[in-house]
């Protein structure tokens, strides 16, 4: 696997070598031991969960006060643009964030150190979302930051894509800005 970092060190894109051909394609989606190698991390993975969701819609920007989860996020069927914001108060770069595409084509992956709010709209037309977990989901200690806090500023792309206003669950609407949060 090719590992490129992003601006924000401890958020990384993960390349998985594809093997292609008239037939189709393979590839190693996760291996343990490569990733911890690649990454330079030990962190094991407790829980994958896999979401479909339509063009517009939008998820996040997620975390946990406690029992916070790295994410190795993906994508099997479909585009996103994928977004990580640092929300480590300690860090030099707290509040920045990285986004990233990520869809069927490229195969890319995007690792989310616990200690981000994480999140995505689809850009395609649906998309199945895949992501392994370093702890389990707590409901009870999840916390959600506006997609479109301004502090923040994330730049997402949904014009481009013919996005007027993104879809959100009655949860996300709820989303805190990041000094609230």
């Amino acid at each position: 696997m090719k590992v490129i970092p992003t601006a924000i060190a401890d958020v990384l894109i993960i390349e998985p070598r594809v093997f292609g051909d008239a037939r189709g394609f393979f590839y190693e989606s996760f291996n343990q031991k490569a990733f911890n190698d690649a990454t330079g991390t030990d962190h094991q993975f407790v829980q994958d969960n896999h979401s479909r969701s339509v063009k517009g819609v939008m998820r996040g920007l997620h975390y946990q006060v406690q029992q916070p989860q790295g994410k190795l996020v993906r994508v099997a069927r479909g585009a996103v643009f994928d977004v990580a914001v640092d929300i480590r108060k300690s860090s030099p770069t707290f509040g920045k964030w990285v986004g990233v595409e990520l869809s069927e084509d490229n195969h890319r992956q995007l690792w989310v150190p616990p200690g981000f709010a994480h999140g995505f709209v689809v850009t395609s037309e649906s998309a199945d979302f895949l992501y392994k977990t370093t702890d389990y989901y707590a409901p009870e200690f999840e916390r959600c930051i506006a997609w479109n806090d301004s502090v923040i500023g994330i730049q997402w792309p949904l014009a481009p894509h013919g996005i007027a206003q993104p879809v959100l669950s009655a949860k996300d609407l709820q989303g805190k800005s990041l000094s609230e949060a």
